[in-house]
């Protein structure tokens, strides 16, 4: 058995595993075996894999499962004490993997962590995906130390502090195996998006902790797969992240929750068709609804089992605030500035 396998999704992604793969190997492969996973790319990839790393184990998956049951179609053929899912558009530095592996193996009450991620574009910036940790809000809006809806802040090492988090970034997920298996992995239904967040929420239902070690740093690029404005990108953020409230939300919440998010989702739809033009959003938004209403009782008995055995409270787990009202009424572009 493995003691760390690093596991990268590829879907026609040959460009990004030519200009990333190779810090992976340089830096890696001393402490981790390396998988990639490929989602039955239609390009060059497992030609590139098998002529430039043939170091490189591959697992070749037969169709093009998503972000989620991709990931759980490989892992489940991996055998390791931990997994580290890691995006085709990452550079990691030299020795990223040594502060990871040591908080774990000191911490058994810690399932999941994630390096500090900047910007492969600017190595001063912090990067949209994780940042230095995700947290999440009373509505279920995800934010990061270091990023609030679009605004990044630069890297002074504000946030150079091992810190408990909600939720780490599937684009450099490091977890426990044995975690992983024992809330089922990620949620094969969302395919792709928010899917991380709800996988760390579960955990931290039962009591397990997330962190952000930011001893570790790597660079992502980010949106190597879809653009932010992909109306595509639009519709999965709001249909799983209502999905995700819908699943882990406690009883005593959940109505008034999904009502205010009702309320949000059509006031963002309207903003994005009159304020800044963008059909394909607004359109998108429209959709996400209209189809968690149609295949949420899909979920009632996810949701049964999440609140049966959760061995805490949302005020333990998530902010009290609302992320909008601080970003949008108070003015508060900084992490630093939340209550």
């Amino acid at each position: 058995m493995d003691k760390i396998a690093i596991v990268i999704l590829n879907w026609n992604g040959s460009r990004m595993l030519e200009q990333y793969l190779p810090s992976v190997m340089q830096y890696s492969q001393d402490e981790a075996t390396i998988y990639v996973a490929d989602n039955a790319s239609t390009d060059n990839s497992l030609q590139f894999l098998r002529t430039s790393f043939p170091q490189c184990r591959i697992i070749e998956l037969d169709r093009n499962w998503g972000f989620a049951e991709g990931y759980n179609q490989a892992l489940s053929q991996i055998e390791a004490e931990y997994y580290l899912l890691l995006n085709s558009d990452v550079e990691v530095t030299h020795q990223w993997l040594t502060p990871l592996v040591e908080l774990m193996d000191a911490h058994p009450e810690i399932a999941a962590c994630q390096p500090k991620l900047l910007s492969a574009c600017d190595h001063h910036s912090f990067e949209y995906a994780g940042a230095a940790g995700g947290m999440i809000d009373c509505y279920g809006y995800p934010y990061c130390r270091g990023r609030i809806f679009t605004s990044l802040e630069e890297d002074d090492g504000q946030y150079d502090h091992l810190q408990e988090i909600h939720w780490a970034t599937g684009a450099c997920l490091f977890i426990r195996s044995a975690d992983y298996w024992a809330v089922g992995g990620l949620d094969a239904d969302f395919f792709a998006h928010n899917e991380e967040i709800d996988l760390c929420w579960r955990l931290r239902l039962l009591g397990r902790k997330i962190y952000c070690v930011p001893q570790s740093v790597v660079y992502h690029l980010g949106g190597g797969t879809l653009p932010p404005s992909n109306p595509r990108k639009t519709y999965l953020n709001f249909r799983n992240n209502l999905t995700m409230l819908y699943k882990n939300v406690d009883e005593r919440q959940l109505q008034k929750v999904m009502r205010i998010r009702c309320l949000l989702d059509y006031i963002a739809a309207i903003e994005m068709l009159l304020l800044k033009r963008n059909w394909g959003d607004f359109k998108a938004v429209l959709k996400a609804r209209k189809d968690f209403a149609q295949w949420k009782s899909k979920f009632a008995d996810k949701r049964r089992h999440i609140q049966e055995t959760r061995k805490t409270t949302d005020a333990n787990i998530n902010s009290s605030f609302s992320i909008l009202w601080q970003y949008y009424i108070k003015g508060h572009r900084l992490f630093s500035q939340l209550p």
